[in-house]
């Protein structure tokens, strides 16, 4: 059973790493390069206490966060001996946390993600960061990061908090506003998102053969479908799993096979996207990159590379993704974290909670992170009263490069009459095997081998056991 619990650990770990906030699968691009092999630096103090440190970032996040380990080190100097900063790659700080988890050596410090956070909890992995860390800055964070990291045993939204946040992110809409010009359309209103049939419409008048060769070459939209199905789903009042994430319900839920539907004829029925066998030649956010598509999923993360025009040399802004008939009305998107956290071995747990704080809430590392004093926004600020005030301001008077419709944002993320963001239902369960299991067959029903129905049918018992073995897990790690 350990080693089972290890297998899940890894899957979950491999989830965080994708969905955090610092980039996405490197299919879909990122904002940053990030450094291509480990890298340790070593900071020194008088003291006896040693912090050992373990993430993945983007070389700018890198830079940032050593600025403040060493603001940390030096003000404890008399209290810390080393502190040992080990920044590796996304593809491999699964591997080696998986490794330091079966030694038995965990590093002071890591990452979770909201999805392990139950598996590193029930495991004895982490600890409780309640009486370690300040509650003033704690109730400043954005209340859908401080429920993600939350835990009381049994579910995801209370109890203790287990994590402080690296970042809050948001998967959002982009267009390309050039190609709005070209076709003589006018551009998306933000305060009313396109229904489905008005996307395709628009999608469709924005889908074209330039060349005149007799082959598409500018598409209406890309779809990217770890993160960009998800928002037809839950747009339209779908879902994947029952209400206590129990039961795979995509063979009954019709409005989830409504949105699947939809999705898929976006590149069947309507053509407005590229095929797989295109997407799988060149993928859409390369594609978006090349002024390809009108419509491309914009992460938080993404939006300094946009706004750089070495790399998007394109006039570009933000809009709600399309809602459907069958949803509550709003435009829904995907919300995603990745989180600090305290490991269960660690000898100094104060000093650890306390240079988490810092590198979640530093004010002056915020500042850098979002653009305000490196003018290259790769996250929307903790800091919830500042992002609120000093961030807008500054992207309003054009001191952070940012889209002008940055509302869009704040809309997914505090959630408005128009706009609410969510976390997928893996954030809920054990572990994401289940999800995993959908998405692996999903490209056969965008190329038409397998109808919608058909797909649900054959891979709801597929994902049913996946979820099964998960609640398994968590139920043998309660019970130990």
């Amino acid at each position: 059973m350990k080693k089972k619990i290890i297998s899940t650990l890894l899957c979950t770990a491999m989830l965080a790493t994708m969905v955090a906030g610092c980039g996405v699968e490197k299919s879909d691009g990122g904002s940053d390069t990030e450094s291509s092999a480990s890298s340790v630096a070593e900071m020194k103090g008088t003291g006896d206490n040693e912090i050992n440190i373990l993430i993945y970032a983007q070389d700018h996040e890198k830079a940032v966060y050593q600025k403040l380990i060493d603001k940390f080190t030096k003000e404890h100097a008399d209290e810390i001996s080393t502190v040992n900063f080990e920044v590796t790659t996304q593809d491999e700080y699964a591997t080696k946390m998986t490794a330091a988890m079966t030694a038995g050596e965990l590093p002071d410090i890591f990452y979770v993600g909201p999805e392990a956070v139950r598996s590193y909890v029930d495991n004895g992995y982490v600890q409780p960061l309640d009486d370690l860390v300040d509650a003033t800055a704690v109730d400043n964070l954005w209340p859908a990061i401080k429920s993600a990291y939350m835990y009381d045993g049994s579910n995801i939204g209370s109890g203790s908090l287990y994590c402080l946040p690296k970042d809050l992110s948001c998967f959002a809409f982009a267009y390309n506003k050039d190609l709005f010009d070209e076709a003589g359309l006018e551009y998306p209103d933000p305060e009313n998102p396109y229904t489905w049939e008005e996307f395709a419409d628009v999608c469709q008048k924005l889908t074209k053969d330039k060349d005149g060769d007799g082959e598409i070459d500018q598409w209406g939209v890309a779809n990217a479908n770890a993160f960009g199905f998800t928002p037809y789903v839950y747009g339209n009042g779908g879902q994947f799993l029952n209400d206590d994430q129990t039961k795979v319900v995509i063979d009954e839920n019709q409005n989830f096979k409504d949105a699947f539907q939809y999705y898929t004829d976006l590149t069947l029925k309507y053509k407005v996207t590229p095929t797989v066998e295109q997407d799988t030649a060149l993928g859409g956010y390369q594609r978006w990159l090349d002024g390809q598509v009108a419509f491309y999923a914009c992460g938080t993360w993404d939006v300094a590379a946009f706004m750089d025009d070495a790399t998007f040399p394109y006039n570009w802004d933000l809009c709600g993704w399309p809602v459907g008939p069958n949803g509550d009305g709003k435009s829904t998107a995907w919300l995603g974290t990745v989180g600090f956290a305290v490991s269960s071995q660690a000898k100094n747990p104060d000093l650890c909670a306390e240079l988490i704080q810092s590198l979640s809430t530093d004010l002056d590392g915020q500042k850098e992170l979002c653009g305000e004093t490196s003018g290259k926004s790769l996250q929307i600020p903790n800091i919830m009263d500042y992002a609120q005030t000093t961030f807008k301001d500054k992207v309003n008077d054009g001191t952070i490069p940012y889209a002008s419709n940055v509302d869009v944002i704040f809309g997914y993320i505090e959630g408005s009459d128009k706009y609410k963001g969510i976390f997928t239902e893996t954030t809920y369960t054990y572990n994401s095997e289940w999800w995993d299991t959908f998405l692996e067959g999903m490209p056969n029903v965008l190329t038409g081998e397998v109808s919608v129905d058909d797909y649900c049918k054959q891979v709801a018992p597929k994902m049913q056991e996946a979820l099964d073995n998960a609640i398994e897990l968590q139920n043998a790690a309660t019970n130990n």
